[in-house]
């Protein structure tokens, strides 16, 4: 990445006060961008946004993607150069019991976002982050790729392949023919510190452990592609940075993720995370409902594109990636200045 290109751009983030989005603003921050967002209030407490105190260094705008007129509104004042779409209902059991807010905000969000960038003067880029649960899910035990065809079994993951179509007619339609870079960004699972989403998995190991309680694992089994947070963050900006002097070239799907090896079980995962936590004060139990919601077993991206035409790659195996998401709650268990820490890490992962 060049600190000399994000230095003074005006970047806006939807879903800035989420998990992925506060690590974007941080690391935007710290090269030298002026970063503004546009989310809904801090979805969980504690959070991450609120711990990091970035509201004070950010213009940061609470609403609804649903709301037109009002994410109009603020991006048009704003004036971004880049665009960075994160707002999302992201995830999958809650997206059973709430299909219509799911749709709604995944699907309609989007098209709100790309309708709002395509008519604001100074936009030249706009990436929208989907999922790696965008394709219609075969159960292979190899990687899908960009091109595989899109589905998803669940109301989430379908919204999510539903945004992936939504992307594709406002590139075809609209932004090749102004010249904006328009990208969709497909990371893996996503793990790193500050995430206290529920029905995650880190997220809820970590609660666990910080609060002496047992852990609970629904899908033992299940094979996903786990990657540090900062890992797909990379490649997100990376993909910006070559859309805004190639569009028509680096406009597209992407995927973001780990070698294909690093997608293991969610039981091996659990078991490396009370490796890493060293102090035994806490188990696990695997909890079956016969009744329990579907999600799919095998799940691996291909992530060769990324590799050979964006020279992106990942740094962290999925050791070094649980070890520095247990060293960033324990460390926020010590009370330590977590702006600091978070700023290190990410330091020294752009230094790898």
């Amino acid at each position: 990445m060049s600190s000399d290109f994000w230095r003074n751009k005006k970047v806006f983030i939807t879903g800035h006060t989420g998990f992925k989005g506060t690590w974007l603003s941080l690391w935007l921050q710290s090269l030298g961008a002026n970063v503004g967002g546009f989310a809904l209030a801090m979805p969980t407490t504690p959070n991450m946004f609120s711990l990091l105190r970035l509201e004070k260094s950010m213009e940061s705008h609470i609403g609804d993607v649903r709301e037109f007129v009002l994410i109009h509104k603020v991006m048009n004042n704003f004036k971004p150069d880049v665009v960075f779409h994160l707002a999302a209902q992201p995830l999958v059991r809650y997206s059973y019991q709430h299909p219509v807010d799911t749709y709604s905000t995944n699907v309609m969000g989007t098209v709100h976002v790309l309708e709002v960038a395509k008519t604001c003067d100074s936009v030249k880029v706009v990436v929208n982050i989907t999922t790696d649960k965008c394709y219609e899910n075969k159960e292979w035990c190899w990687g899908y790729r960009e091109h595989e065809p899109l589905g998803g079994f669940d109301p989430y993951s379908n919204s999510k392949a539903c945004s992936e179509l939504v992307t594709s007619a406002y590139r075809n339609s609209f932004y090749q023919q102004k010249n904006i870079g328009l990208a969709s960004a497909r990371a893996g699972n996503v793990i790193g510190g500050g995430d206290w989403s529920q029905d995650r998995l880190i997220a809820d190991v970590m609660k666990s452990m910080m609060t002496n309680k047992t852990a609970v694992i629904r899908n033992p089994n299940a094979i996903r592609p786990w990657q540090y947070v900062l890992e797909p963050l990379q490649g997100y900006l990376l993909l910006a940075e070559e859309l805004f002097s190639k569009p028509r070239q680096f406009s597209g799907a992407w995927n973001f993720g780990p070698y294909t090896h690093e997608s293991i079980s969610v039981e091996s995962v659990v078991k490396k995370i009370f490796c890493a936590w060293t102090q035994k004060n806490t188990d696990w139990i695997v909890q079956h409902n016969p009744e329990d919601l579907h999600e799919a077993h095998f799940l691996k991206l291909d992530i060769s594109k990324a590799v050979t035409q964006l020279h992106w790659k990942p740094k962290l195996n999925i050791d070094a990636a649980i070890e520095w998401t247990v060293n960033w709650y324990q460390a926020c268990m010590r009370k330590v200045d977590m702006h600091q820490f978070s700023l290190e890490q990410i330091t020294k992962y752009e230094t790898l």
